[in-house]
């Protein structure tokens, strides 16, 4: 099984890569991708360039085993939309099954996501969550988790795809929107990203002003 991580990684952070890392080992995965977006479908464009953003997440990731940087998105014109992605990941992988990996807030918005039945068609979803968190019971995503929960890597496994896993990771309350506040105030985000990711920041003058 291969995990499929997107995110606009502006800039990547501690709190984008314990979690791919736990999610990889935990779930066994052959690797995960980390898939930078373009055009998010949702929000404005990242402050940083599809250039920089690259260049911070292979910075960031660096030689982890397993981990693994995608620019499929960076290279295609108009809004990055994962149904695309995961369509062209089937494309290219065959049979293999993929997990689109998930924080809980995007499973919040999920019913929201650009042709997200697809998605289903094309991708288990893993949710990653806090040790002893339960699952939402109510609305439309509390429908969608009663009909397809999983509660085992092996059920992954056994499906093409559709199936949804909740896997406890531990949760690093670092935002890149904190991180860049505190770059344009003239602090330092150290200890909150990679010292590489950092670097590239640093020397290439990154976030130093206002979003």
């Amino acid at each position: 099984m291969i995990g499929v991580f997107g995110g606009t990684f502006d800039p990547v952070h501690f709190g984008h890569l314990r979690p791919a890392l736990e999610l990889l080992e935990g779930l066994g995965l052959e690797e995960v991708r980390m898939i930078p977006c373009r055009q998010p479908p949702h929000r404005g464009l990242p402050q940083a360039t599809p250039a920089q953003r690259l260049a911070m997440l292979k910075a960031g990731v660096g030689d982890t085993p397993g981990l693994r940087v995608d620019d499929s998105e960076l290279r295609r014109e108009g809004p990055s939309y994962m149904v695309d992605t995961l369509a062209s990941l089937r494309g290219e992988l065959g049979d293999t099954r993929l997990c689109l990996l998930l924080g809980m807030d995007a499973l919040a918005g999920f019913t929201s996501w650009h042709d997200w039945r697809t998605i289903l068609e094309l991708a288990h979803l893993v949710v990653a969550h806090r040790p002893g968190w339960t699952a939402p019971a109510a609305g439309e995503i509390g429908e969608l988790v009663r009909a397809r929960r999983s509660d085992s890597v092996d059920a992954l496994r056994a499906e093409a795809s559709g199936r949804i896993l909740f896997q406890p990771v531990t949760q690093l309350e670092i935002s890149a929107s904190g991180i860049r506040g505190l770059l344009t105030a003239g602090r330092s985000p150290r200890f909150l990203l990679p010292d590489a990711v950092l670097a590239i920041i640093e020397r290439e003058g990154i976030y130093r002003t206002q979003d």
